[in-house]
């Protein structure tokens, strides 16, 4: 496959303490209007903290924003919950009238830089949103110790199916530094909410090399599960372009065994170091929308530049 790049959409232009450190990243969107695409994104606040809201682009030209929604769409949890410290989107799934936003919660701890697991948001309209409840509906248990991240939501075949971002550990650099690594899991739950899960890995590290595997997004098509996702190395991808986050791809029969196709997966890092997306692409959505795919994407520091989208050739 060959995805042709379309350039940067969206990035906040930092005039509001909610969204003044910029940043559109980990995007999941809301495509069943007629006239929009609506976009759900993270940016960060003057603390340093994630918080979440939307834009609409223009159905038949998604480098158009129509609208930028004014204020965070969620309020950060009370001191000690899971998501006191930042709000981040994950995935959008139609369920019913209602309209679920799963999200990532952020918290910090004094032996690591910060801990993360998955909420559950509920609206009707799509722009009113509630959490269903005040604590995550995937967080850490006996057999996955450390954290849950950035994750896929689709109910297929009568069950809902999770793909999500598990830590397997943290690592020192160079310097001492703690670095996560991570790899994706799946899961599956007769309601959406409550997970049956027996530590089954989707994708594994490819070497000793890769140490960070994030983002899925997954379509089923013709029988065939196909996954795109982003990695980077385990340490040293922050500023080391050859080692940060790539997109690559995988399919599967079942959504359990995966085979990836690294190969195939048609889509780089810029070769123009001025490019907002030169040095890392990370964190991939791919929808079919009129008859074409496309891939919402971001690009340098981990999603600061905002969120840019490709479509795939023909």
């Amino acid at each position: 496959m060959n995805w042709t790049k379309k350039g940067l959409i969206y990035c906040p232009k930092g005039e509001q303490e909610w969204n003044a450190n910029l940043y559109a990243h980990v995007v999941c969107a809301d495509n069943s209007y007629e006239d929009r695409i609506r976009l759900y994104y993270s940016c960060r606040d003057s603390l340093g903290r994630c918080q979440a809201s939307f834009i609409d682009l223009n159905s038949n030209d998604p480098s158009k924003v129509i609208y930028e929604h004014p204020e965070p769409i969620l309020s950060l949890g009370k001191a000690g919950l899971f998501d006191d410290c930042g709000i981040m989107p994950t995935w959008f799934l139609q369920n019913g009238e209602e309209k679920w936003l799963y999200y990532i919660g952020w918290t910090v701890r004094n032996t690591i830089p910060y801990h993360n697991a998955l909420g559950l948001a509920v609206s009707k309209d799509g722009i009113q949103f509630e959490k269903k409840f005040e604590g995550p509906i995937l967080s850490t248990i006996a057999t996955e110790p450390y954290f849950n991240g950035s994750a896929c939501f689709l109910f297929d075949k009568g069950k809902y199916k999770c793909w999500y971002l598990n830590c397997t550990e943290w690592t020192p650099d160079s310097v001492g530094r703690l670095e996560p690594m991570y790899n994706i899991k799946y899961a599956e739950s007769t309601d959406g909410i409550n997970w049956q899960r027996n530590n089954v890995v989707a994708i594994d590290f490819k070497d000793n090399v890769e140490g960070g595997i994030s983002r899925p997004s997954v379509i089923i098509e013709d029988g065939i599960y196909k996954m795109w996702f982003s990695a980077r190395a385990k340490t040293d991808y922050r500023d080391n372009k050859s080692r940060s986050y790539r997109i690559y791809y995988a399919e599967s029969l079942d959504g359990i065994s995966w085979k990836r196709k690294d190969d195939e997966t048609g889509i780089d890092i810029s070769s123009n170091e001025q490019d907002w997306d030169s040095q890392m692409i990370e964190y991939p959505l791919v929808i079919n929308h009129k008859g074409n795919k496309i891939l919402f994407y971001n690009g340098n520091h981990f999603g600061k530049t905002g969120v840019g989208y490709a479509v795939l050739d023909k």
